[in-house]
């Protein structure tokens, strides 16, 4: 069974996905989880539903509440003349 980080937070990584143009969220905290959208605010609606459902396959019981921190990282880099 899968439990929430010492603080009581399912943490969930969100990284920008530049080639395919979307937001994609992981967690080591949420066996399974892999999710993608256009924007934060998509995502995070996305995982409202999708975190429910995983910890319940994970065994997790479904009687209770869970909180979610998204932390979302966007790197860039290119290449400037001047």
């Amino acid at each position: 069974m899968e439990r929430p980080t010492s603080h009581g937070v399912y943490e969930i990584l969100a990284q920008w996905d530049r080639e395919a143009g979307v937001w994609v969220a992981e967690s080591e905290d949420v066996p399974g989880l892999v999710a993608e959208a256009d924007s934060p605010n998509v995502l995070a609606q996305k995982l409202r539903t999708l975190i429910p459902e995983l910890l319940e396959l994970n065994g997790v019981p479904s009687d209770r509440t869970a909180r979610f921190h998204v932390r979302y990282q966007h790197e860039d880099s290119d290449v400037l003349a001047f």
